[in-house]
């Protein structure tokens, strides 16, 4: 295909050509004889964009699940409309915040539901909330699990960090990712990076199979286990860093952090930390600082980063992938939960760049939205959904922001390019990026290739 007359990022107003997955040519070209041609007639073209931090089965699952809490369900009476589903089988709820009726137990929602089992994903992600009828059944088809609360002899329905328990007795299988494959491609988007704390073998034969059926078209890096790092992944899929998922309220044993950090150096491996808190921070610079750094250990999240800590990650050398949209999305309610001293640090993106970080962006969907553009928007703006500013300091120009998703997944150090030989994984905006940047809407991409091959196409013409 040549793609004429289009913006091309880092190079300006050219043709392009792909040929056999690939950009073959770039300049002024003439048509080859049955070659198929598209008019971009000036608008941008750009690589495609990589979400560098994503949950795919639990957001394919999330997009058949019920909307339980904000923007959606602000209230008690809300989330009662949003379960009073008449039918028979499990009812499965996402998003849930405690803005909206506090943690209730089984018998308060009941209340809502009592007929259907139900179960309700905290928006963390780490916790579940069940009614009676959902805690019957999984007992009764095996024994408690130690992240399931007891108060007072009475099981209360919320259980911590037991994802793998729930999905072994329900016996769930993966979901498709068609629809996820999909709506990636309508959002520009060519690669994604699995952070799934729990991948290993059985996770990358799944993922290779979705994408031998097209389900899955973008190209896939898969952290996880140690496991991962013990034989050579499908043909399309490449292992990334060592997950290390902490929760501040049950830190591991340091020692064995510390282990874990070294055995996946020894894998040549990279770690990637999960640092919501400062105190999960202060111990994952701790261990690094014991284990030694490697390059391309990861800061996942960085939710709170005092200078102070942010020093200390200049030294280790560390990089940083952050969520954006959540200002956007949570801005409110961290102001209202969050302490005045610890608001300027939250998810922070200037002080970054400006300390010489290395800085990408994932969406962390399902626990966040997966449009990589709202998340540039969020970046710029810094503004909360009541237009308040959190951090005015830590907002990015536009180029920044889209720069957060033109990092080479396997080497964040690196910005990938329109160039010759590259693969053609490319994104064609509707307009020139003078227009595009005052936006930065998904509505604004009107074609995605990934390998030369067209995943998403809204562009009125047929090609000639």
């Amino acid at each position: 295909m040549l793609i004429r007359d289009a913006e091309l990022w880092g190079v300006g107003r050219a043709d392009l050509r792909i040929a056999d997955g690939r950009i073959a040519a770039i300049g002024a070209l003439a048509p080859l004889p049955g070659e198929a041609v598209m008019d971009a007639c000036g608008s941008a073209l750009l690589p495609g964009l990589h979400d560098h931090h994503i949950h795919l089965a639990a957001h394919a699952v999330a997009r058949a699940s019920l909307p339980c809490g904000p923007p959606a369900v602000t209230s008690e009476a809300d989330l009662a409309a949003a379960l009073a589903q008449p039918g028979e089988g499990w009812l499965r709820g996402i998003g849930y915040h405690e803005s909206v009726a506090g943690l209730p137990d089984a018998m308060t929602i009941d209340r809502w539901q009592a007929e259907r089992p139900v179960r309700i994903q905290h928006r963390s992600g780490r916790m579940w909330l069940l009614n009676s009828r959902a805690l019957d059944l999984l007992l009764a088809l095996d024994a408690p699990p130690p992240g399931l609360e007891r108060i007072d002899g009475r099981w209360t329905g919320r259980l911590f960090d037991e994802d793998g328990w729930l999905r072994r007795v329900l016996g769930g299988t993966p979901p498709a990712l068609d629809a996820v494959g999909a709506e990636l491609a309508r959002h520009g988007v060519t690669g994604v990076t699995d952070m799934s704390p729990g991948n290993d073998g059985t996770s990358l034969a799944w993922f290779a199979a979705e994408r031998a059926t097209g389900h899955l078209p973008q190209h896939l890096v898969a952290a996880g286990t140690l496991a991962l790092g013990d034989s050579p992944p499908p043909p399309g899929i490449a292992v990334g860093p060592a997950k290390l998922h902490l929760h501040e309220n049950a830190l591991p044993d340091f020692d064995q952090c510390v282990a874990f950090l070294r055995t996946a150096h020894d894998q040549g491996r990279a770690i990637a930390s999960h640092c919501t808190t400062e105190t999960e921070l202060v111990f994952t610079l701790a261990a690094l600082a014991q284990a030694g750094a490697r390059p391309g250990d990861r800061i996942e999240h960085a939710g709170i980063t005092p200078d102070a800590l942010l020093e200390q990650m200049v030294e280790l050398g560390v990089q940083v992938v952050s969520q954006p949209h959540f200002i956007a999305e949570r801005g409110d309610h961290y102001l209202r939960d969050v302490e005045p001293r610890e608001r300027p640090l939250l998810y922070r993106l200037g002080a970054f760049t400006r300390a010489g970080l290395v800085l990408a962006a994932g969406s962390d969907a399902p626990y966040g939205v997966a449009d990589p553009w709202a998340a540039m928007r969020a970046a710029v703006s810094r503004e909360t959904p009541n237009g308040a500013i959190i951090g005015q300091d830590e907002a990015l120009t536009p180029e920044a922001a889209l720069a957060l998703y033109l990092a080479d997944p396997l080497d964040l150090r690196r910005q990938r390019a329109v160039t010759v030989g590259s693969p053609a994984d490319l994104c064609l905006l509707d307009r020139p990026w003078a227009q595009a940047r005052d936006r930065l809407l998904a509505q604004d991409v009107a074609m995605t290739w990934i390998g030369g091959s067209i995943v998403h196409d809204r562009v009125d013409q047929t090609p000639a």
